[in-house]
């Protein structure tokens, strides 16, 4: 029984290490510290992904993202979502992104993000996707996207869930289709 439990705890700490190992990794550049960066897998076709990350601020004075850079597309912006009426609306941000002193701003699905248009090929699940930032006064930093599944909803996400619908119990009746 005892080596069945040092097998389970063995087998547990490296999973761990191995998830840990997967994720991208965190990125210090002057007060800043940027983490958890990552993006979805695109279906072949696609011109644009969003990529998504946090960035902390750790020092007394304010900073801002103010552009991107990545070799996968042929223009980066940094962009905001928002309801407005009951709509969804996207923006670029003309001035950037401030970072402001003692904050953490993430960039998630739904709100800020950074998005990558004229994709030269499609983003594959595992890829490691390398983007330059430029702060406004932290310069230039390199930072690696994780790109995850095209369901995914946050980093290590592996989005299978949206790809599980059991379309044989729902109802398409009003799209011409049959159950």
């Amino acid at each position: 029984m005892t080596k069945l439990i040092r097998a389970f705890a063995s087998a547990a700490v490296i999973s761990l290490l191995s998830t840990a190992a997967v994720q991208a990794a965190e990125v210090k550049a002057g007060d800043l510290v940027i983490d958890q960066a990552w993006s979805r897998a695109t279906p072949g076709g696609a011109k644009v992904a969003g990529g998504y990350l946090t960035i902390e601020n750790k020092g007394s004075a304010a900073d801002r993202l103010v552009s991107a850079t990545a070799d996968v597309s042929g223009k980066v912006e940094i962009h905001e979502m928002s309801m407005d009426g009951g709509v969804m609306k996207m923006r670029m941000l003309e001035k950037g992104l401030p970072i402001e002193p003692g904050k953490t701003v993430k960039l998630a699905p739904g709100g800020y993000h950074i998005m990558f248009q004229e994709l030269k090929s499609p983003l594959k699940e595992g890829d490691k996707l390398p983007v330059t930032l430029q702060f406004e006064k932290a310069g230039k930093v390199q930072v690696t996207f994780d790109v995850e599944g095209v369901g995914a909803k946050a980093p290590g996400d592996a989005g299978g869930s949206m790809m599980k619908m059991d379309h044989g119990t729902m109802d398409h009746s009003g799209h011409g289709m049959k159950k």
